[in-house]
């Protein structure tokens, strides 16, 4: 059997893994030892299992992934999404579909200190649709609006997803983090303008809430306070070229820590529950890498990728046509995996093709995190959808997902959007030189 073959029928035998309920990272590992022992031998394969996974704990670059999940389980517990969601309920709440804005804006102050869609669409949600429950929202604008902008977390910096994908491309986390603010605010800004077009259809969708005063306004305006400082002590510390993207996370966890006791509101065990929990999704997270190290091994020695190359450079189809076929199968894919699975798996063997066709990694690295956010809301795996559904057990699981429909529309827009004009997504990361 020769080894491209056997690449195909591993990949295969992953996926079959997959649906039979095998946890990613070892359907990952068993796939690419046992692939590996039958290229190199026994010996070879449990070398290489050995030394991946011993490597990918040991590897002080991927402690920045840590740092950052820690931040955002620490956020969490110091209450910051009370008054994040607080501010913007005083801000908009008074309009129609204002509680629906203020869940948008809320999720993108969030998603500046938490990489997690799941994270921050289940922090915000908590409060979002028990305010919006109580001002008799339509329970569809309201699943659909918490589980769609929770989608921000992977899109505005920091990203875990970013972080897999510098680390598997060897691309610049500080560039690609800066690359995720415009079009993060671009999305917010096209849900926001969604649910202004729902509520303008349907006025019972979104009543309006009370009016607040303009001086408990500027006083509410304080809660984005936490949120602004740590981003722009991050971004601008990350644009200014003063620390890396791991110095960043140690920063962000540490600034977390100090705004909680200097609230009074991250108690010892907040703290400890904050740390158990950040710790525990960062080994799954180190896991899944170091599978997938050991799959990308194997797929490696089968030359799968290199002939994946060969193919398409054999081809006359433009290279924009092939980069519509690449995102069309994220899209699909992120409809039936989770999406960090989905990364670490495919990112080694596409990312060879977008380079050779001419595309800008860091382009293709927003384009990836945008079709992840869409594959969190899209059925059947939906895991967003799941969390909401957690949080409210009494709304079908129908009604949330008719409420994501016309988010996922406007994410699909901004999809085309970044396809004809790709510099916003690469203008900004222009100005950092590392």
């Amino acid at each position: 059997m020769s080894p491209l073959t056997l690449g195909i029928i591993g990949t295969i035998a992953l996926l079959i893994l997959f649906v039979l309920g095998v946890p990613i990272p070892w359907s990952m590992a068993i796939v690419g030892v046992v692939g590996c022992a039958i290229i190199t031998g026994p010996e070879s394969a449990i070398r290489i299992l050995s030394n991946d996974f011993v490597s990918t704990f040991n590897n002080e670059t991927l402690a920045v992934i840590t740092m950052f999940i820690v931040m955002g389980t620490l956020a969490y517990h110091s209450g910051i999404s009370d008054r994040l969601y607080g501010t913007t309920h005083k801000l908009v709440g008074h309009m129609r579909g204002g509680l629906a804005m203020a869940t948008v804006l809320a999720c993108a102050g969030f998603a500046a200190m938490c990489g997690s869609t799941t994270a921050t669409a289940a922090s915000i949600g908590k409060i979002a649709l028990r305010e919006m429950k109580k001002y008799h929202y339509n329970p569809v604008l309201a699943m659909g609006c918490v589980a769609s902008a929770g989608t921000l977390g992977i899109m505005i910096p920091p990203s875990t997803i970013f972080i897999v994908y510098g680390l598997l491309t060897g691309e610049s986390i500080g560039r690609l983090f800066v690359a995720g603010i415009i079009p993060g605010l671009l999305i917010s800004a096209v849900f926001i303008f969604v649910v202004y077009m729902i509520c303008l259809l349907h006025p019972e969708y979104g009543p309006a809430g009370p009016k607040f005063s303009l001086k408990e306004k500027l006083l509410a305006a304080g809660g984005f306070l936490d949120a602004v400082i740590l981003f722009t002590v991050l971004i601008g510390g990350l644009l200014a070229g003063l620390f890396g993207p791991n110095a960043a996370g140690g920063i962000g966890a540490a600034g977390i820590i100090c705004i909680g006791i200097a609230r009074n509101q991250l108690s010892w065990a907040g703290l400890k529950r904050g740390l158990r929990e950040g710790l525990s999704a960062s080994a799954m997270v180190l896991c899944i890498i170091a599978g997938a190290t050991v799959f990308g091994k194997f797929i490696t020695l089968t030359t799968l990728p290199q002939q994946l190359v060969i193919e398409l450079g054999n081809t006359n189809i433009s290279p924009m046509i092939t980069m519509i076929m690449i995102l069309v199968g994220y899209f699909i894919g992120g409809c039936f995996m989770d999406s960090l699975p989905l990364v670490v798996l495919t990112v080694p063997m596409i990312f060879p093709v977008v380079r050779t066709l001419g595309f800008e990694p860091i382009w293709f690295g927003v384009m990836i995190v945008l079709l992840v956010e869409i594959g969190v809301i899209t059925p059947p795996v939906g895991v967003n959808v799941y969390v909401i559904k957690g949080i409210s057990p009494e709304v079908p699981m129908s009604d949330i997902f008719k409420g994501i429909t016309p988010f996922l529309v406007g994410l699909l827009i901004v999809c085309v959007i970044l396809m004809i004009f790709p510099q916003i997504a690469t203008w900004l990361p222009s100005y950092i030189t590392y």
